[in-house]
């Protein structure tokens, strides 16, 4: 049994909050090649385990008595039965343990094969709980089956135990790593990094008077004391404009340093009110009591439909390439032929690829800075943010039912906003707001489906149906606004409602602020028109 020292330690350390500081490491190019590898091989022990659960996973799928068992237990999770549910379950658990679909088998299984490619235990155990996440995705959730990691995919190196496979060490007031006979230290650019680097060697120095001080506070007060205790490290590989470099991924106990400008201020701002937000596949609209806003999802600077478009440029070279090399593996209507194939790559292909690779690493990187941004910005405007409920999963998913155009009498596209949201993030977005809302003290609501913000009027009270063509629109005393602005002011104005304690629209609030409101919403639109910067699917002409 644990004693009670130990359970207030768990305590605090389960109401403490975690970041984790990336940062380069400095080591030479052969300790580089030596860490690539170990990743590496990490992959290769990955997908060999990958491969026997992927096949154990399809043969337990492929039984009728478990196709059953979980339609039927769908339909006791609609019911709201629970004794229904856990037999059922019971019985799910003792197939899934017979074809071998556990995580002691899935735990076990790494063992061997870790050995087999020289790795550390700890690194092995890590990779096999990620696939292990991987099957019970496909087991519980909406998952369709586990992959296998490609050859020139590198692994994260994760150690969970900081005495384990990669050490954290404060030697001579120096943040020293090791891993695999490799010392090394991170590689420190800026002042955030130097104040968390800092705090990380302070509790380094006297860990267990820093944690009995912390938990003392914790036991006393209830206050969580940022003890920056160094939770456990990874190393993650990755190859930027051709060369190797290796990432420091620090997971800290506590709330992440605070940034400042080069003056001294603080970087980021906290403002106070509500702000409405409506998310949608390509852009973002916002209300609150001092701005209204339009612009596109993760978009910095210059419009990055530039770099999108040479990403398809490229995309389609690759494509034709590898077509007229390998036309065998080609059927006539240009579909890749089923079994196995050997394939033969240029020269020319093989350059493309890496340039492709290069111009995706820096619109993924300009997409997460741009969405980081916005919600630093939006986060200054107000401390309570209301919003939809997620649903960019669903918004990328294709059509199931096969429709017909009436006017054409052709079957239309089943696609969706697939690309958009690849493009844009909005997912991305939301969950992200999320957190600095709830970091910084803020408070983060999404209303229900039946808020229905795009087609309620408050001037008359009423829902209007609208096509989703429809992006300017009037009103019924004839204001005009724009569909996603207008959307934004109707989040603005939410109110919980008292029966059911869910966020509804408030008229009469809407009535109130509107003469504001529409002052901003005409001059966001103004500054549009005069930017000469297209807002996708805004229906504002420039």
């Amino acid at each position: 049994m644990p004693s009670a020292k130990n359970k207030e330690k768990g305590a605090f350390h389960k109401a403490s909050g975690r970041h984790v500081l990336v940062i380069e490491a400095d080591m030479s190019e052969n300790n580089k090649r030596r860490i690539f590898n170990i990743s590496n091989r990490l992959r290769l022990a990955g997908n060999e385990l990958t491969a026997l659960m992927r096949n154990n996973l399809i043969q337990l799928l492929r039984t009728k008595k478990y196709g059953k068992l979980r339609k039927l237990y769908g339909k006791a999770v609609e019911n709201n039965n629970k004794d229904r549910k856990s037999k059922l379950s019971s019985q799910m658990k003792t197939m899934q343990e017979e074809y071998n679909v556990s995580w002691d088998f899935c735990r076990k299984a790494m063992i061997p094969i870790g050995k087999k490619y020289d790795l550390s235990s700890v690194f092995a155990l890590t990779r096999a709980e990620d696939i292990w996440k991987g099957v019970e995705k496909v087991l519980y959730e909406d998952g369709k089956m586990i992959h296998f990691q490609k050859r020139g995919e590198f692994p994260i190196l994760r150690a969970k135990q900081i005495e384990k496979s990669i050490i954290v060490k404060n030697i001579d007031d120096q943040l020293v790593l090791s891993c695999d006979g490799i010392t090394f230290s991170p590689i420190i650019k800026d002042r955030f990094e130097r104040d968390e680097v800092d705090a990380v060697l302070h509790y380094l120095e006297n860990p267990s008077v820093v944690d009995e001080e912390a938990v003392q506070m914790f036991c006393d007060t209830g206050y969580v004391t940022d003890t920056y205790r160094p939770c456990y490290a990874a190393l993650k590989c990755e190859e930027v404009r051709g060369k190797l470099r290796v990432f420091i991924h620090l997971t800290i106990e506590g709330k992440a340093k605070p940034k400042f400008n080069k003056d001294g201020s603080p970087r980021h701002k906290y403002g106070t009110g509500v702000v409405g937000c409506d998310i949608g596949t390509q852009t973002i609209a916002y209300t609150s009591d001092t701005e209204c806003g339009l612009k596109n999802l993760a978009e910095r600077g210059n419009a990055i439909s530039k770099s999108e478009r040479k990403e398809r440029i490229l995309l389609r070279k690759i494509d034709r390439s590898r077509r007229e090399m390998n036309p065998q593996n080609f059927n006539e209507d240009g579909t890749i032929r089923k079994g196995f194939k050997k394939w033969t790559f240029s020269k020319n292909y093989i350059t493309n690829r890496r340039l492709l690779s290069e111009l995706q690493r820096k619109n993924s990187i300009n997409r997460h800075l741009a969405i980081r941004e916005d919600v630093n910005h939006i986060r200054s405007l107000g401390d309570i943010f209301i919003t939809e409920s997620k649903n960019a999963k669903k918004l990328m998913a294709k059509a199931k039912e096969t429709t017909v155009n009436e006017k054409t009498g052709k079957i239309n596209r089943k696609k969706r906003f697939g690309k958009s949201i690849k493009n844009r993030c909005p997912g991305y977005f939301q969950s992200y707001v999320e957190n600095v809302f709830l970091l910084t003290g803020g408070k983060y609501f999404e209303v229900p489906y039946d808020y229905r913000a795009s087609q309620y009027d408050h001037t008359n009270g009423e829902y209007v149906q609208k096509k989703l063509s429809d992006r300017m629109f009037s009103l019924s005393d004839g204001t005009i606004v724009q569909r996603d602005l207008y959307s934004s002011f109707l989040l603005y104005n939410a109110t919980s409602d008292n029966n059911t304690g869910q966020l509804k629209i408030d008229g009469m609030r809407c009535i109130n602020t509107f003469d504001e409101i529409i002052k901003l919403h005409d001059a966001e639109i103004e500054r549009i028109r005069l930017s000469e910067k297209k807002v996708l699917n805004s229906g504002i002409r420039i």
